[in-house]
């Protein structure tokens, strides 16, 4: 949380994807950005999947860095035409608003968390202190509300109350990993919990009434940073886009790797393998 006072993102990454069957790498790409979008398109999957149909108004708690993606995504991919914006730093608010001025969303800046919850279909927290802070408390609920719950990711880091958790049907993506990083991290081992790749199979139930209260926990899931990787490697191929980029030797004799210092003749037969970088 503290990196952005030297000028470096709270989030990095980088993604390698590579031949199972031989090691070969075929990508190197940034996760910076593509992992803004795959957890708002995460998000807006399981908002579409849980949340009551007809949702039109989403409070935004934490209005940094991966707000827009959020917001963009649930504008698109669910019809939120009203965001009701919260954070405790007013710049990152400001930020937002203007980021977002030309979007076609009504953008209504709050006081505090309470006050944006105010007649919210839908609750996203995205916020960055690594804390086990309580952002939504179960005074804030509402029937029917769904609970977008993205900042809580790491052990020591949640922004629900316990309460708000036994209030709802909780869903994650992986459970022992969602155990350990998500917001149940607080809960009893034993808490009953649905993963989404089972409600999205029909073999289990995800919104049970209109009434419920539903929470998705989200930590990020490498299964989700995978596809992502290959997407952007078939849609390289596919746009002619990023760079070749050589990075492991190709030798006449493979199984001389020390010919390749030797220098002269040996480096003359040495022709690069290609790995594409995005």
């Amino acid at each position: 949380p503290q990196n952005t006072a030297i000028g470096l993102p709270t989030v990095m990454a980088f993604g390698v994807l590579a031949d199972v069957a031989t090691g070969l790498p075929t990508l190197v790409s940034e996760l910076t950005l593509t992992t803004a979008l795959r957890t708002a398109a995460t998000s807006a999957l399981a908002a579409q999947t849980l949340a009551r149909p007809n949702s039109r108004v989403m409070a935004l708690i934490g209005n940094g860095a991966q707000s827009e993606f959020q917001a963009i995504a649930f504008q698109h991919l669910l019809g939120i035409d009203t965001l009701r914006l919260f954070d405790i730093d007013p710049h990152a608010t400001a930020k937002l608003v203007a980021n977002l001025s030309g979007s076609g969303l009504t953008l209504l800046v709050c006081t505090s968390t309470a006050e944006a919850v105010q007649g919210a279909d839908i609750v996203t927290t995205v916020t960055a202190d690594k804390a086990c802070a309580t952002i939504v408390t179960a005074d804030m609920l509402a029937p029917g509300m769904h609970i977008n719950a993205v900042g809580g990711d790491c052990p020591g880091k949640t922004e629900l109350a316990a309460d708000v958790l036994q209030a709802a049907k909780v869903f994650v993506e992986f459970t022992p990993q969602t155990r350990i990083e998500g917001d149940i991290q607080q809960m009893p081992a034993d808490f009953d919990v649905t993963e989404l790749w089972e409600v999205l199979s029909g073999t289990r139930t995800g919104r049970d009434h209109d009434d419920q209260i539903t929470v998705f926990d989200s930590v990020g899931f490498a299964l989700e940073d995978f596809a992502a990787l290959r997407f952007m490697h078939e849609a390289a191929l596919t746009l002619g886009l990023g760079q070749r980029l050589a990075l492991i030797p190709h030798m006449a004799d493979p199984k001389n790797l020390f010919g390749t210092l030797l220098g002269g003749a040996h480096l003359a037969a040495i022709e690069p393998l290609e790995c594409m970088t995005a």
